[in-house]
């Protein structure tokens, strides 16, 4: 699994985090001085404290249910209803080639989908493929940057960092919306 560039400062940040449930498992929310630094998706609370652990090595990890409520809400409103949109202040960090990538999967409209070489055709940078799904293999902003709208070339789903079959259910969920 690819984690994301962190910066390296003599100082600690704190990241905050706060969890939430929706319909299809658990969501992960956190949050830097700067914006959302991270949401991500699973099944287990403490696993997703693990995935957190590991793209924020560098962090002090400090639970703020309280301070993330509303944060949490409009991301569990957003997984569970999602033509209503998701506006949030986000602290992204990664390669220019990754920023690119997913810079252009949020303007892929929710209930469409995208191929991996779509998005290549369409980044200011040289990339492939291939690059395009080493940067959704990356991304640590579920939902917020939409890499579940990514399919590959024959339209099929694969390959998805919270897996698959929550790929498929976000993306009809999107289409019925």
């Amino acid at each position: 699994m690819n984690t994301l560039t962190v910066r390296h400062d003599s100082t600690t940040e704190d990241i905050r985090l706060a969890f939430g449930t929706f319909s299809l498992g658990t969501v992960l929310v956190a949050a830097s001085s700067k914006g959302v630094a991270a949401i991500l998706l699973g099944d287990d609370a403490k696993a997703l404290h693990h995935e957190l652990t590991g793209a924020f090595p560098h962090a002090h990890l400090v639970p703020d249910a309280t301070g993330l409520e509303a944060i949490v809400a409009k991301v569990v409103a957003f997984l569970d209803a999602p033509r209503k949109g998701l506006d949030l202040p986000l602290d992204i960090r990664g390669s220019a080639q990754q920023k690119a990538v997913w810079h252009a999967l949020r303007d892929v409209p929710a209930g469409q989908t995208v191929t991996y070489g779509q998005i290549a055709k369409t980044l200011p940078l040289a990339a492939t493929a291939q690059d395009v799904g080493a940067a959704c293999a990356a991304n640590v902003h579920a939902v917020a940057i939409p890499c579940h709208r990514v399919v590959k070339a024959d339209g099929s789903i694969a390959g998805y960092r919270w897996g698959v079959q929550r790929k498929r259910k976000l993306i009809n969920r999107e289409a019925v919306a």
